[in-house]
């Protein structure tokens, strides 16, 4: 079987809703293995809580997820957040930490590696995000594409089959996303197998292997950049283009 086009995540008829307010109704969406799925959509059309039932921070109401064929709703979630990384809008590093620390932490309690093995691990990732040299650095004094590009550091360490974007640039100045998003394009190049939340079109069009666009809990299209960007068919998505490109 060729692995580099099997379905290594499958998400299937997902409902859930917050009271009244259904804010997933029946969403289906797949990603190939070593592939990069972007997922586009006004605010409020349930994209970063898509992502967090795929990571299990919230449980859905009905439906299923699939890695490799298996349900992640068996799983104990702790064990599913190491194959399965994730990368929020907001960093999440400890402020009273190095960012050596901040990455050796999981490590060691997740992992259970010692010490040493620990901190080769993330001296190893800071080497890959470009960031040797702040291994001792607080996270106050980095900036914001710096602090971001550590937070996905610490979720690679953990060595992740899929990871997780939920529109990581949202809160970096402009001259600051070029630099996270060249990274992520770069993690895609790599063959890590990906699911970004994004409002970066032009990542969308350019790295993605294929676009979901999503309004009101539903996935109203997906397909390929070119016929998502180019020829797109449902006209809630073309009205989304015309005023965002």
């Amino acid at each position: 079987m060729d692995t580099t086009t099997s379905v290594s995540l499958s998400v299937r008829d997902v409902h859930l809703a917050f009271g009244p307010n259904r804010v997933l109704r029946g969403v289906d969406l797949e990603v190939a293995r070593g592939r990069t799925a972007c997922v586009i959509g006004p605010s409020g059309s349930g994209k970063s809580t898509l992502l967090r039932t795929i990571n299990r921070l919230i449980e859905p109401d009905r439906g299923d997820v699939l890695l490799d064929g298996r349900s992640v709703l068996r799983d104990d979630p702790d064990a599913l957040r190491q194959r399965v990384g994730m990368v929020f809008q907001q960093f999440n590093l400890f402020p009273h930490m190095s960012v050596l620390r901040n990455i050796t932490l999981a490590l060691r309690r997740i992992r259970r590696l010692s010490e040493d093995e620990a901190v080769a691990v993330a001296r190893t990732q800071l080497e890959l995000v470009g960031l040797a040299a702040k291994a001792d650095a607080r996270p106050a004094h980095l900036s914001g594409g710096q602090q971001q590009r550590v937070a996905i550091a610490r979720a690679l360490a953990l060595q992740p089959q899929v990871m997780l974007f939920d529109e990581a640039t949202s809160a970096l100045d402009p001259e600051l996303v070029k630099g996270v998003l060249a990274l992520m394009a770069e993690l895609s190049a790599g063959g890590m197998t990906m699911v970004v939340v994004t409002h970066e079109m032009g990542f969308a069009r350019e790295v993605a292997d294929s676009v979901a666009f999503m309004d009101r809990g539903v996935v109203l299209e997906a397909g390929e950049p070119a016929a998502i960007f180019e020829r797109a068919e449902h006209p809630r998505l073309r009205r989304f283009l015309s005023q965002v490109l």
